[in-house]
């Protein structure tokens, strides 16, 4: 089969597309033929040395997220019949033609989505609604999520208004603040800059009357520090990303004061059995909301896996509004 290869860590020119082995399904695994996938920060970071793969997966080969059909099943699988459209997301190895995961991982793809559509969901729909369960989110709450232009911030924006709650948002430019109020956005606050972030909890005040219950902090960094000043009383922080770095000056004081909860969460280097608890609740409360069109994946743009520097380039202008999408 054909595969995205990192043989040496740099830029986007070090991927290479290879002939590799197509990898065998075990007793309770599926062989999926991949017929789209997408790009994440992660696919960056380990191109560039900075994210070793989890241990007991493709070391080599990027690629967090899959849409396919089933091309085999192992031994001891009877969930699924091969053919069927399937999606979910993996430790690596899925900017592949073909991707091997446990039977469990994987969810129905509705039939409503495209290949390209369905390639753009899982990573971040995931990724958004295990933050928002971790939060304790519930309907009538306020939200703001740094980052809402991009893939996981366009998709916790649709599942908070999806939910009953109110959506806001934090980006560099203004114009991304506007294109996602069609996608349930109430308002949002413009940070061309980290000085800024002064005034995001005047922002709060205003947008709220009272601060945010819930942030989904993608950026970290100073973003993190200025979202404690933002927070409702019994507010929850939920660190999913660091982009804007991973240090930062904070007041504990405004943690105490405000009886915040601070979590941080990861998903890829989750346990296979924490990945398919979260895989089965995602598909229960939220591939129905796909499937209706309650909510939608939103794709900055698409490229054959040939063109996969080109795509990371794509990625990292921070230019995007939504996914970047690979097609087979």
């Amino acid at each position: 089969m054909k595969a995205v290869v990192i043989n040496r860590f740099g830029g986007p020119e070090v991927l290479e597309i290879e002939d590799v082995p197509t990898p065998q399904p075990g007793p309770e695994e599926v062989l999926v033929h991949v017929r789209s996938t997408a790009l994440n920060r992660a696919d960056l970071l380990q191109r560039q040395g900075r994210y070793a793969a989890p241990p007991g997966v493709a070391q080599n080969i990027p690629g967090l997220e899959f849409a396919g059909e089933v091309a085999e099943l192992g031994t001891n699988t009877q969930r699924w019949h091969k053919g069927d459209r399937v999606m979910g997301i993996v430790g690596g190895g899925a900017h592949a033609e073909f991707v091997t995961t446990h039977q469990d991982a994987v969810c129905v793809v509705p039939p409503n989505l495209d290949w390209p559509a369905a390639g753009a969901v899982p990573e971040v729909f995931i990724t958004a609604f295990d933050a928002l369960q971790q939060a304790g989110f519930k309907a009538g709450e306020n939200v703001l999520i740094h980052a809402v232009g991009s893939g996981v911030g366009l998709s916790a924006t649709q599942l908070v208004k999806a939910l009953g709650g109110r959506a806001f948002g934090t980006s560099r430019t203004p114009d991304k603040i506007e294109r996602a109020k069609p996608f349930g956005l109430e308002s949002g606050y413009a940070v061309p800059e980290p000085g800024a972030l002064a005034g995001l909890s005047a922002f709060a005040k205003s947008a709220t009357g009272g601060g945010f219950d819930v942030v989904l902090d993608l950026n970290g960094g100073p973003y993190f520090a200025a979202s404690l000043e933002a927070m409702a009383l019994r507010g929850r922080i939920i660190l999913i990303g660091g982009v804007a770095g991973g240090k930062t000056e904070i007041d504990l004081y405004q943690i105490l004061g405000k009886r915040l909860h601070i979590i941080g969460t990861v998903l890829r280097a989750r346990s296979l059995e924490e990945k398919i608890e979260i895989t089965a609740a995602f598909a229960k409360q939220v591939v129905p909301l796909l499937a209706d069109g309650t909510i939608q994946p939103v794709i900055d743009s698409v490229f054959p896996l040939a063109q996969i520097q080109d795509a990371h380039r794509r990625l990292e202008s921070n230019e995007t509004f939504g996914k970047v999408v690979l097609t087979m």
